[in-house]
């Protein structure tokens, strides 16, 4: 038996798609199990919850910006065997994000920085966090071109405001012009109040460096480094890694030389 027809477009009025998508088949179940009406309608306002969670996830992660969809899941451990697995656990708890402090994940060209951060970023959206990820370099030309239409404000807390925003590649390009004070103003602004987790091939002795003001340069690291979680990536680049062919074709090499 089909749920009464009418049920259909006052669902679609109230824009209850979870419970639209699966009362048929809910229906037939109750029919068969023989469900109470208390247990038939949990059932299906739990179908309701379920998919609008599954929506604010799919919008989160949009609004995330990710370069890709990375996960810990996905990261490969054995390939940095020093790496502090206890610290990386504790991390996808997403506790630092209630304490309001830095992540700073150092290493060089390669070792996972990007896929790592983004991955604690998905971990941070599985539990309700909004996140923004972006590159030092383009939420800083985000800023400048934001003074040419006046929307500086709004940008600005765009990058202010989020519970994690994600920087990834500081110290990639020297900063110039304004950029020093830009981004000490975001880290200013953050400071104790959100958390940010930053990405850089420099090691955080190294980053006041990259700053044309030395000592902006160096108010900002010092607000940057209270209280952080340092994580450091050592080892080759992930980039340079042998494919399965590559890596067969080496060993039978390797064989053939060593009969």
């Amino acid at each position: 038996m089909n749920p009464s027809p009418e049920l259909i477009p006052m669902l679609k009025q109230l824009r209850l798609s979870g419970i639209l998508d699966s009362i048929e088949h809910r229906n037939r179940q109750a029919l068969a199990e023989k469900f109470s009406y208390m247990d038939f309608l949990a059932m299906i306002l739990q179908d309701e919850v379920a998919k609008r969670s599954q929506k604010r996830f799919a919008l989160a992660l949009r609004r995330a910006s990710f370069r890709s969809q990375k996960t810990l899941e996905e990261f490969d451990f054995t390939f940095i065997p020093g790496l502090n697995r206890t610290l990386i656990n504790d991390l996808a708890s997403c506790r630092f994000i209630e304490e309001k402090v830095c992540v700073l994940i150092v290493g060089p060209c390669g070792t996972g920085k990007s896929h790592l951060a983004q991955a604690l970023g998905h971990a941070a959206i599985r539990v309700g966090h909004d996140v923004l990820f972006s590159t030092a370099d383009r939420m800083l030309a985000q800023l400048h071109a934001a003074r040419a239409t006046n929307s500086y404000e709004r940008q600005f807390a765009k990058f202010v405001n989020v519970d994690l925003l994600i920087i990834d590649d500081f110290g990639l390009k020297p900063l110039k012009g304004i950029q020093d004070e830009d981004f000490h103003d975001v880290i200013s602004e953050r400071y104790e109040r959100k958390c940010t987790m930053i990405t850089s091939n420099l090691d955080v002795s190294e980053w006041a460096e990259a700053f044309p003001n030395r000592i902006l340069g160096a108010a900002t690291v010092d607000r940057i480094q209270h209280g952080a979680y340092k994580v450091v990536l050592e080892g080759q680049s992930f980039r340079v890694m042998p494919t399965p062919t590559q890596a067969s074709e080496r060993c039978t090499k390797a064989e053939k030389a060593n009969p």
